[in-house]
């Protein structure tokens, strides 16, 4: 099970109160939702081993260089220095529990894995596209429907609806959601774009539009050949406006694919009993923040699959 991290804990920071508090005062909300969050995922999905990715650059240079306006929207308002990345708008209650979520999750036994100038997207890419065993995706994220692959039982758990209404995406259901495979979802995503992301997109080529072009012509590359061929049967609006988007749609498939080949230090993921040690620290972390029954449910449900 590779857990999207960052985007957990701030669906958690924002569907739990922040009235839920430490007992010195600080809200709690996001570690105590993601604790939560482990422990219903775990129960159901029953994994043998769980690894939280970590966005070790949350927007990587090489992706601005490709497309300058690349999560622009979420660069907070201070000018970093020459040697420090663009800071990331975090809620101020949400900042200080993230050290807290390291800790906790260390404690449980959670590898953290991140990898420098990538974020926890590629990392999950590689873990998923390198795994000898099952893997289930939890994320948020639409671009990592990509890794969707039932020939290598490559699922994502996708959380966008909420906990409540989880989705699980395998070939077929994602080509039914969308009306593309996985292998061709980086494609569409780059056509479509994402104003979560910052990416512009084929100008007036929605959803529909982009996957009708992908199951003709199979592929962006393919797509932009048909346009460059007066030869092609196109509509001459649809053939304009991919003509328009050239320059964006020779870079954009290279920041929508993720990384599928990082070079990620060795961890262990297994899920285990608890040695002492972490007894001892799980026990002053949830006297400390006042994690109580979020941290009960989380030991529990990891101990029944150790």
């Amino acid at each position: 099970m590779l857990l999207d991290t960052a985007a957990m804990y701030f669906r958690a920071f924002h569907g739990v109160p922040d009235t839920v508090q430490a007992p010195n005062g600080m809200p709690i909300n996001a570690v105590r939702g993601l604790l939560d969050m482990i422990a219903r995922l775990s129960t159901e999905f029953q994994p043998t081993e769980i690894v939280a990715c970590w966005d070790d650059d949350w927007r990587p240079q090489w992706r601005v260089d490709l497309i300058p306006t690349y999560k622009t929207h979420r660069v907070a308002a201070e000018a970093p220095t020459d040697a420090d990345p663009a800071i990331e708008i975090v809620p101020d209650l949400l900042s200080p529990q993230v050290p807290i979520i390291r800790e906790v999750l260390t404690a449980l036994g959670i590898p953290i894995v991140g990898a420098a100038e990538h974020e926890a997207d590629d990392v999950i890419g590689t873990l998923a596209s390198t795994a000898e065993i099952p893997v289930d995706v939890i994320t948020g994220d639409r671009d990592l429907f990509q890794l969707v692959d039932d020939s290598r039982d490559v699922r994502v758990i996708y959380t966008g609806r909420g906990m409540a209404r989880l989705e699980i995406l395998t070939d077929a259901a994602l080509e039914t959601k969308t009306g593309v495979t996985p292998a061709q979802y980086a494609d569409f995503a780059a056509m479509r774009g994402d104003a979560s992301d910052g990416l512009p997109g084929v100008a007036g080529v929605g959803e529909k539009t982009a996957a009708t072009l992908l199951a003709e012509f199979g592929d962006l590359d393919g797509i932009v050949a048909a346009a460059a061929d007066p030869d092609v049967k196109l509509s001459a609006s649809v053939r304009a406006k991919i003509l328009a988007a050239a320059d964006y749609l020779l870079v954009a498939p290279k920041v929508v694919n993720v990384v599928r080949d990082l070079d990620l230090p060795a961890f262990d993921a297994r899920i285990r009993q608890s040695t002492p040690e972490q007894v001892a620290e799980l026990d002053r972390l949830t006297e400390k923040w006042g994690l109580s029954s979020s941290m009960k449910r989380a030991r529990e449900a990891l101990a029944a699959l150790a």
